[in-house]
Protein backbone atom coordinates (compact mmCIF):
# COMPACT_ATOMS: atom_id res chain seq x y z
CA UNK A 1 0.00 0.00 0.00
CA UNK A 2 2.79 2.41 0.90
CA UNK A 3 4.61 1.62 -2.33
CA UNK A 4 1.47 2.43 -4.34
CA UNK A 5 1.08 5.72 -2.50
CA UNK A 6 4.72 6.54 -3.14
CA UNK A 7 4.32 5.73 -6.84
CA UNK A 8 1.21 7.90 -7.08
CA UNK A 9 3.02 10.77 -5.36
CA UNK A 10 5.98 10.38 -7.73
CA UNK A 11 3.71 10.36 -10.76
CA UNK A 12 1.79 13.38 -9.50
CA UNK A 13 5.02 15.26 -8.93
CA UNK A 14 6.29 14.41 -12.41
CA UNK A 15 3.05 15.61 -14.02
CA UNK A 16 3.13 18.83 -12.00
CA UNK A 17 6.72 19.45 -13.09
CA UNK A 18 5.85 18.76 -16.73
CA UNK A 19 2.94 21.19 -16.54
CA UNK A 20 5.21 23.85 -15.02
CA UNK A 21 7.80 23.38 -17.79
CA UNK A 22 5.14 23.65 -20.48
CA UNK A 23 3.64 26.80 -19.00
CA UNK A 24 7.11 28.35 -18.77
CA UNK A 25 7.79 27.58 -22.43
CA UNK A 26 4.37 29.00 -23.36
CA UNK A 27 5.18 32.24 -21.55
CA UNK A 28 8.51 32.51 -23.38
CA UNK A 29 6.77 32.00 -26.75
CA UNK A 30 4.24 34.70 -25.90
CA UNK A 31 6.99 37.08 -24.87
CA UNK A 32 8.59 36.57 -28.31
CA UNK A 33 5.23 37.20 -30.00
CA UNK A 34 4.72 40.41 -28.06
CA UNK A 35 8.28 41.60 -28.71
CA UNK A 36 7.75 41.25 -32.48
CA UNK A 37 4.50 43.27 -32.50
CA UNK A 38 4.03 46.23 -34.80
CA UNK A 39 1.29 48.86 -34.81
CA UNK A 40 -1.78 48.00 -36.88
CA UNK A 41 -2.42 50.75 -39.43
CA UNK A 42 -4.90 52.02 -40.28
CA UNK A 43 -6.64 51.72 -36.93
CA UNK A 44 -10.13 51.60 -38.43
CA UNK A 45 -11.75 49.76 -41.33
CA UNK A 46 -11.88 51.89 -44.46
CA UNK A 47 -13.96 50.42 -47.27
CA UNK A 48 -12.16 52.64 -49.80
CA UNK A 49 -9.39 50.03 -49.84
CA UNK A 50 -11.87 47.50 -51.27
CA UNK A 51 -11.83 49.28 -54.64
CA UNK A 52 -10.41 47.03 -57.34
CA UNK A 53 -10.67 43.82 -55.30
CA UNK A 54 -12.39 40.76 -56.85
CA UNK A 55 -16.17 40.95 -56.43
CA UNK A 56 -16.51 38.01 -53.99
CA UNK A 57 -13.76 39.49 -51.80
CA UNK A 58 -15.48 42.88 -51.69
CA UNK A 59 -18.74 41.18 -50.80
CA UNK A 60 -17.01 39.21 -48.04
CA UNK A 61 -15.65 42.31 -46.32
CA UNK A 62 -18.96 44.13 -46.70
CA UNK A 63 -20.70 41.11 -45.11
CA UNK A 64 -18.44 40.50 -42.10
CA UNK A 65 -17.12 44.01 -41.31
CA UNK A 66 -18.56 47.48 -40.77
CA UNK A 67 -16.92 50.66 -42.13
CA UNK A 68 -15.18 52.60 -39.40
CA UNK A 69 -14.93 49.61 -37.06
CA UNK A 70 -11.64 49.19 -35.19
CA UNK A 71 -9.00 46.91 -36.67
CA UNK A 72 -8.11 43.73 -34.78
CA UNK A 73 -4.66 43.94 -33.19
CA UNK A 74 -4.75 40.63 -31.29
CA UNK A 75 -7.17 37.93 -30.21
CA UNK A 76 -7.30 35.26 -27.52
CA UNK A 77 -9.22 32.16 -28.62
CA UNK A 78 -10.31 29.04 -26.76
CA UNK A 79 -11.37 25.89 -28.62
CA UNK A 80 -12.61 22.41 -27.92
CA UNK A 81 -13.10 19.50 -30.28
CA UNK A 82 -11.44 16.33 -31.52
CA UNK A 83 -8.02 15.75 -33.06
CA UNK A 84 -7.06 12.82 -35.28
CA UNK A 85 -3.79 11.40 -33.91
CA UNK A 86 -3.48 8.71 -36.60
CA UNK A 87 -1.29 9.22 -39.68
CA UNK A 88 -3.09 6.60 -41.80
CA UNK A 89 -5.97 5.26 -39.65
CA UNK A 90 -8.29 7.64 -37.77
CA UNK A 91 -7.64 7.94 -34.03
CA UNK A 92 -9.86 10.77 -32.83
CA UNK A 93 -9.04 12.18 -29.40
CA UNK A 94 -10.67 15.06 -27.48
CA UNK A 95 -8.73 18.30 -27.16
CA UNK A 96 -8.95 21.76 -25.65
CA UNK A 97 -6.74 24.66 -26.67
CA UNK A 98 -5.87 28.29 -26.09
CA UNK A 99 -4.55 30.44 -28.91
CA UNK A 100 -2.98 33.87 -29.00
CA UNK A 101 -2.92 35.62 -32.39
CA UNK A 102 -1.07 38.86 -33.14
CA UNK A 103 -2.16 40.67 -36.31
CA UNK A 104 1.08 42.61 -36.91
CA UNK A 105 3.76 41.28 -37.13
CA UNK A 106 1.70 38.19 -38.12
CA UNK A 107 2.08 35.51 -35.49
CA UNK A 108 0.27 33.07 -33.24
CA UNK A 109 0.64 30.26 -30.73
CA UNK A 110 -1.89 27.41 -30.62
CA UNK A 111 -1.42 25.77 -27.24
CA UNK A 112 -3.29 22.46 -27.46
CA UNK A 113 -3.96 19.72 -24.93
CA UNK A 114 -4.95 16.40 -26.55
CA UNK A 115 -6.02 13.45 -24.41
CA UNK A 116 -3.95 10.45 -25.49
CA UNK A 117 -5.03 8.17 -22.63
CA UNK A 118 -7.22 8.92 -19.61
CA UNK A 119 -5.20 11.36 -17.50
CA UNK A 120 -2.34 11.56 -20.04
CA UNK A 121 -2.19 14.40 -22.57
CA UNK A 122 -0.08 15.38 -25.56
CA UNK A 123 0.79 19.07 -25.28
CA UNK A 124 1.20 20.94 -28.57
CA UNK A 125 2.64 24.28 -29.59
CA UNK A 126 1.71 24.97 -33.21
CA UNK A 127 3.07 28.45 -33.78
CA UNK A 128 4.45 31.17 -36.03
CA UNK A 129 6.68 33.54 -34.07
CA UNK A 130 8.81 36.33 -35.54
CA UNK A 131 8.99 34.55 -38.90
CA UNK A 132 9.74 31.10 -37.45
CA UNK A 133 7.37 28.15 -37.76
CA UNK A 134 7.20 25.84 -34.75
CA UNK A 135 5.61 22.43 -34.17
CA UNK A 136 6.50 21.17 -30.69
CA UNK A 137 4.76 18.16 -29.14
CA UNK A 138 5.43 16.63 -25.71
CA UNK A 139 3.71 13.96 -23.66
CA UNK A 140 2.66 15.52 -20.35
CA UNK A 141 5.37 18.16 -20.78
CA UNK A 142 7.98 15.50 -20.02
CA UNK A 143 8.87 13.61 -23.22
CA UNK A 144 9.37 15.25 -26.62
CA UNK A 145 7.50 13.60 -29.49
CA UNK A 146 8.21 16.20 -32.18
CA UNK A 147 10.15 19.45 -32.35
CA UNK A 148 10.12 20.90 -35.84
CA UNK A 149 11.21 24.52 -36.31
CA UNK A 150 13.49 26.83 -38.21
CA UNK A 151 12.90 25.41 -41.71
CA UNK A 152 11.25 27.02 -44.71
CA UNK A 153 8.62 24.26 -44.97
CA UNK A 154 7.51 24.67 -41.35
CA UNK A 155 7.41 28.48 -41.65
CA UNK A 156 5.30 28.29 -44.81
CA UNK A 157 2.88 25.82 -43.23
CA UNK A 158 2.38 27.95 -40.14
CA UNK A 159 1.97 31.21 -42.09
CA UNK A 160 -0.68 29.39 -44.15
CA UNK A 161 -2.48 28.59 -40.93
CA UNK A 162 -2.36 32.26 -39.87
CA UNK A 163 -3.87 33.36 -43.18
CA UNK A 164 -6.48 30.58 -43.30
CA UNK A 165 -7.69 31.26 -39.76
CA UNK A 166 -8.06 34.99 -40.42
CA UNK A 167 -11.78 34.24 -40.82
CA UNK A 168 -11.66 34.67 -37.00
CA UNK A 169 -9.86 38.03 -37.22
CA UNK A 170 -11.05 39.24 -40.65
CA UNK A 171 -9.45 42.70 -40.66
CA UNK A 172 -6.10 40.87 -41.13
CA UNK A 173 -7.29 39.93 -44.64
CA UNK A 174 -7.57 43.53 -45.82
CA UNK A 175 -5.06 44.73 -48.46
CA UNK A 176 -3.63 47.28 -46.01
CA UNK A 177 -2.43 44.36 -43.90
CA UNK A 178 -0.28 42.96 -46.70
CA UNK A 179 -2.72 40.54 -48.37
CA UNK A 180 -2.84 40.62 -52.18
CA UNK A 181 -6.06 39.32 -53.76
CA UNK A 182 -6.43 37.90 -57.27
CA UNK A 183 -9.70 36.93 -58.95
CA UNK A 184 -10.75 33.32 -59.29
CA UNK A 185 -14.23 32.45 -60.47
CA UNK A 186 -17.39 34.21 -59.30
CA UNK A 187 -17.21 32.55 -55.87
CA UNK A 188 -13.47 32.36 -55.20
CA UNK A 189 -10.21 34.29 -55.08
CA UNK A 190 -6.52 33.73 -54.32
CA UNK A 191 -4.84 35.49 -51.40
CA UNK A 192 -1.07 35.93 -51.18
CA UNK A 193 0.79 37.05 -48.06
CA UNK A 194 4.50 37.76 -47.82
CA UNK A 195 6.02 37.94 -44.34
CA UNK A 196 9.77 38.44 -44.21
CA UNK A 197 11.30 35.78 -46.47
CA UNK A 198 8.15 33.64 -46.48
CA UNK A 199 5.43 33.97 -49.12
CA UNK A 200 2.33 31.80 -49.34
CA UNK A 201 -0.86 31.68 -51.42
CA UNK A 202 -4.24 30.22 -50.46
CA UNK A 203 -7.43 29.74 -52.47
CA UNK A 204 -10.56 31.08 -50.72
CA UNK A 205 -14.08 29.99 -51.67
CA UNK A 206 -17.06 32.03 -50.51
CA UNK A 207 -20.61 30.97 -49.67
CA UNK A 208 -23.73 32.46 -51.24
CA UNK A 209 -24.18 34.62 -48.14
CA UNK A 210 -20.75 36.20 -48.69
CA UNK A 211 -18.85 34.45 -45.87
CA UNK A 212 -15.77 32.24 -46.27
CA UNK A 213 -16.85 28.66 -46.93
CA UNK A 214 -13.44 27.05 -47.35
CA UNK A 215 -9.76 27.72 -47.89
CA UNK A 216 -7.28 25.49 -49.71
CA UNK A 217 -3.55 25.13 -50.24
CA UNK A 218 -2.25 23.17 -53.22
CA UNK A 219 0.72 22.12 -51.08
CA UNK A 220 1.29 22.37 -47.33
CA UNK A 221 3.82 20.51 -45.19
CA UNK A 222 2.34 17.37 -43.57
CA UNK A 223 4.28 15.60 -40.84
CA UNK A 224 4.63 11.89 -41.63
CA UNK A 225 7.01 9.77 -39.58
CA UNK A 226 8.94 12.84 -38.50
CA UNK A 227 9.30 14.10 -42.08
CA UNK A 228 7.58 17.02 -43.82
CA UNK A 229 5.67 15.82 -46.90
CA UNK A 230 4.06 18.43 -49.23
CA UNK A 231 0.33 17.63 -49.33
CA UNK A 232 -2.80 19.41 -50.53
CA UNK A 233 -4.83 20.75 -47.60
CA UNK A 234 -8.12 22.49 -46.95
CA UNK A 235 -10.22 23.93 -44.14
CA UNK A 236 -13.96 24.60 -43.86
CA UNK A 237 -15.88 27.12 -41.71
CA UNK A 238 -19.54 27.38 -40.68
CA UNK A 239 -21.89 28.59 -37.96
CA UNK A 240 -21.13 32.30 -38.40
CA UNK A 241 -22.14 34.61 -35.56
CA UNK A 242 -21.77 38.29 -34.69
CA UNK A 243 -18.95 38.98 -32.25
CA UNK A 244 -17.73 42.49 -31.37
CA UNK A 245 -19.25 43.88 -34.57
CA UNK A 246 -17.72 41.22 -36.85
CA UNK A 247 -19.28 38.10 -38.39
CA UNK A 248 -16.99 35.16 -37.60
CA UNK A 249 -17.34 31.35 -37.80
CA UNK A 250 -17.67 29.34 -34.59
CA UNK A 251 -16.99 25.89 -36.09
CA UNK A 252 -14.37 24.48 -38.42
CA UNK A 253 -12.65 21.40 -39.80
CA UNK A 254 -9.31 20.90 -41.54
CA UNK A 255 -8.19 17.96 -43.66
CA UNK A 256 -5.37 16.66 -45.81
CA UNK A 257 -6.25 15.75 -49.38
CA UNK A 258 -4.77 12.26 -49.81
CA UNK A 259 -4.95 10.12 -52.99
CA UNK A 260 -7.67 8.00 -51.37
CA UNK A 261 -9.71 11.05 -50.39
CA UNK A 262 -9.95 13.77 -47.70
CA UNK A 263 -8.38 12.87 -44.35
CA UNK A 264 -9.78 15.22 -41.65
CA UNK A 265 -7.56 15.69 -38.60
CA UNK A 266 -9.02 18.67 -36.67
CA UNK A 267 -12.64 19.42 -35.85
CA UNK A 268 -13.19 22.25 -33.43
CA UNK A 269 -15.55 24.80 -32.01
CA UNK A 270 -14.70 28.21 -30.58
CA UNK A 271 -15.81 28.51 -26.97
CA UNK A 272 -14.43 31.98 -26.18
CA UNK A 273 -13.08 35.00 -28.08
CA UNK A 274 -11.47 38.12 -26.65
CA UNK A 275 -10.29 40.78 -29.10
CA UNK A 276 -7.77 43.56 -28.67
CA UNK A 277 -8.43 46.38 -31.10
CA UNK A 278 -5.90 48.80 -32.57
CA UNK A 279 -7.77 51.80 -31.24
CA UNK A 280 -8.18 50.50 -27.69
CA UNK A 281 -6.15 48.96 -24.89
CA UNK A 282 -5.34 45.27 -24.44
CA UNK A 283 -8.30 42.93 -23.97
CA UNK A 284 -8.54 40.60 -21.01
CA UNK A 285 -7.91 37.03 -22.21
CA UNK A 286 -10.61 34.39 -21.70
CA UNK A 287 -10.61 32.79 -18.27
CA UNK A 288 -7.56 30.55 -17.89
CA UNK A 289 -5.89 31.71 -21.13
CA UNK A 290 -2.18 32.36 -21.03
Amino acid sequence: MLSLLALAALLGGALAYGNWRWNRDTELLHQRLQAARRPVLPQHVDFRELEGLPAPVQRYFQTVLKPGAPMVAAVHVKHRGTFNMGESEPQWKPFTSKQLVIAQRPGFDWNGKVEVFPGVHALVHDAYVAGEGILHVEVAGLATVADLRGTRAVAEGELMRFLAEAAWYPTALLPSQGVKWEAGDGRSARATLREGETEITLHFRFSEDGTIDSVRAASRGRTVGGRIVPTAWHGRFWNYRQHDGMLVPMDGEVAWELPEGPYPYWRGQITELAYEFASAGPAQPPTGAK
